[in-house]
């Protein structure tokens, strides 16, 4: 649906040059609610804006959906056939990408039939056809009875349930999701997260959704794409990127969306709970799919006679797969415990030293 290849864009500023993307390159299949996250400044809401070429990358080539494959460079965007694309075409396949932004972009002086009708209206559509279509939105983000309501008698939630109605009135074949739950109390993004996957599921709809909370794509990415500094520094499945994180700026966004993320406060507070002894370890150990349930927590314990003090544990799900957690000080003679941590890691464990008291 989706296909990004070796997309590059610089902004020149008085200040100096500043590299957005960088070589970015991505692969987003059809129907999939695609994840992107990263700090302020990571690049992703550039890249975001070069998807419906808002923003024209300097090189690199762009595929959504029916558009063929568009190559750019210099700023320029250039069809399959080497022509310059006109803003005619450009228009074409924008109507075919729906965005929906932060802070909703609401006409005020509006009301929500108004801002939701307000792009068919350039599309040569029929009065009678056009308030069909509204009434359709507006029952797919449950809506109906709001319709001649202003923007300003609506709370968050309901603001972004009519931007993204809006951004659905051409029948777009992807949202593109720029951060649209980060204005939201927890529970208005709790429901605006289940109505955007109950539109993907109903209308096949291929999402892009950008954050900087790693809880957001826990709840309803299938696979992530982790920026910093203009680049992705690692992508793939959500489990897979949960369970294994590689690169430091993701063990962070992990970390942040983890229950076992107390660890670090009890640490600065320099609390007896997590501080090992002389023969002691703290270890976070990651219970893979394959192994949540089994009792290697009490065979490591037996077999190779080390002490294990849970500190703290837990189990969530993602994708519908188990995903355990747990801290704990693991104790013993340190060639026992490092055969005990082997043992967990040939075993689906992942471990990972945090603090070691022999040193």
């Amino acid at each position: 649906m989706i296909q990004i290849e070796k997309m590059n864009k610089v902004f020149h500023l008085k200040s100096g040059d500043v590299t957005a993307l960088d070589n970015v390159t991505l692969n987003i299949g059809d129907g999939m609610i695609y994840g992107v996250i990263g700090y302020s400044g990571a690049g992703k809401s550039t890249l975001v804006r070069c998807l419906n070429l808002l923003e024209t990358p300097d090189s690199g080539t762009l595929s959504v959906g029916d558009s063929g494959v568009i190559t750019l460079k210099d700023g320029k965007a250039y069809d399959a056939q080497g022509r310059k694309m006109t803003e005619k075409k450009l228009g074409a396949m924008r109507r075919g990408i729906g965005m929906i932004f932060q802070h909703f972009n609401l006409l005020d002086r509006s009301t929500v039939f108004e801002n939701i009708a307000y792009p068919l209206r350039y599309t040569g559509m029929k009065k009678a056809d056009i308030e069909v279509r509204v009434f359709e939105l507006l029952d797919l983000v449950d809506l109906r009875d709001k319709a001649d309501v202003y923007p300003s008698q609506l709370s968050g939630g309901q603001k972004q349930r009519v931007a993204i109605a809006r951004a659905l009135a051409n029948k777009p074949q992807v949202l593109l999701s720029d951060e649209a739950t980060s204005a939201l109390d927890p529970d208005a993004t709790e429901a605006i997260l289940n109505l955007l996957r109950d539109l993907n599921r109903k209308l096949g709809l291929t999402i892009v959704l950008i954050t900087h909370e790693m809880a957001v794509i826990k709840s309803i990415c299938q696979r992530v794409a982790v920026m910093e500094n203009g680049r992705v520094v690692e992508e793939g499945d959500v489990y897979d990127i949960f369970a294994h994180p590689r690169a430091a700026i993701t063990r962070k966004f992990v970390s942040s969306a983890s229950a076992l993320s107390k660890v670090d406060k009890l640490m600065e507070e320099g609390s007896t709970l997590v501080r090992p002894t002389a023969n002691q370890k703290l270890v976070r150990l990651t219970f893979h799919k394959d192994c949540v349930g089994e009792h290697v927590i009490s065979t490591v314990s037996r077999d190779f006679s080390v002490d294990i003090n849970i500190v703290l544990a837990n189990v969530e799900v993602i994708e519908d797969n188990p995903l355990g957690g747990m801290i704990a000080l693991l104790g013993g003679e340190e060639k026992q415990v490092a055969a005990a941590l082997n043992y967990l890691n040939e075993n689906h464990v992942y471990t990972e030293v945090i603090a070691d008291g022999s040193i």
